[in-house]
């Protein structure tokens, strides 16, 4: 063999090895631009656990956005509430600050005003801080099984005379005894009481019904409370059938404007309530009358819904 056969020899053998080398890389290329499957990537995860693991992230986001949404509408409301007296203060102060009064009765007078203003304004604080309060844990709800027929109970007790000082029926029916919620008594009681005597305070005739019942296959609790439509609510609560309550309009309040009413807002209360329902799991909100007589027109319908419970038997 001479020395070109070697040089034929040697030539071949490079560019097979050169040609092979070739094939492999762009075979590898041509893989890793393939994609990949998530079995194939992962085949140890399991797939349905990471998409409930999603979807229960993807809940926490939107139940954090609405929590979000719901208290900047709170604390909105809280500042438009606090501009009434605020303004009732300042008003006063300033027809004495610029020489406006008469004589020096009137400018007492005026001045009495502005203490009275500074008062409410200190009771609507207080009112804010207890739900700010129970919100934050500062002051803790004593959440425990409570029978729903005795809490009713306490509520007939505290509204009964308003309601026949204004020759009101109140007519209360009693759920079974053995049904029970979860929820702290004073706060759940603060929240009827409150709902009764609005509707009392704005009638001049009528009844306001006091009803419970419970639905154990979705494990809730409704007490409810009809009532003709209250001319204060039909103004702020115009709102269509489980609407939810922080859609209430603010009502507007003008700069400078004196008024001797310096009370929380219908809308603002029932926030504030709709709130402390939240805070024991339950939910406050305005459902269809039960009938749909014309009667039924003129109704409305306060529902409270809260978790039912089956309380432990008690140990001998």
């Amino acid at each position: 063999m001479d020395w070109s056969n070697w040089v034929y020899l040697l030539f071949g053998l490079g560019l097979g090895v050169g040609g092979s080398w070739l094939l492999r890389s762009q075979s590898s290329m041509r893989k890793s631009n393939e994609p990949v499957s998530l079995e194939a990537a992962a085949p140890n995860q399991d797939v349905p656990a990471l998409l409930e693991k999603l979807k229960q992230t993807t809940l926490a986001y939107e139940m954090a956005s609405e929590m979000s949404r719901f208290k900047g509408g709170f604390l909105a409301r809280t500042s438009h509430e606090l501009r009434s007296p605020l303004n009732g203060m300042i008003g006063a102060y300033q027809l004495i600050l610029a020489d406006l009064c008469d004589d020096i009765n009137e400018e007492r007078e005026f001045l009495a005003q502005a203490h009275e203003s500074a008062l409410k304004l200190l009771e609507l604080l207080d009112s804010i801080l207890v739900v700010a309060k129970t919100e934050h844990g500062s002051d803790r709800m004593q959440i425990q099984p409570l029978q729903l027929a005795a809490i009713l109970n306490s509520v007939k007790d505290l509204t009964h005379l308003p309601a026949e000082n204004r020759n009101l029926r109140l007519p209360v029916t009693l759920p079974d005894p053995d049904i029970y919620v979860l929820a702290d008594a004073r706060r759940l009681t603060q929240v009827l009481v409150y709902l009764v005597d609005s509707a009392i305070t704005q009638m001049q005739h009528g009844s306001i019904a006091i009803s419970a019942d419970s639905s154990p296959a979705s494990g809730v609790a409704y007490i409810w409370i009809d009532t003709p439509v209250p001319a204060v609510w039909d103004k702020a609560v115009c709102l269509g059938w489980n609407e939810p309550l922080d859609s209430v309009p603010l009502v507007p309040v003008t700069d400078g404007e004196f008024s001797a009413n310096f009370d929380l807002s219908t809308g603002m209360k029932l926030l504030m309530n709709q709130n402390l329902l939240e805070m024991m799991n339950g939910r406050l909100e305005v459902v269809a009358p039960p009938t749909s007589s014309s009667e039924a027109s003129n109704q409305i319908r306060i529902q409270c819904s809260l978790p039912l419970v089956i309380p432990e038997p008690e140990s001998d």
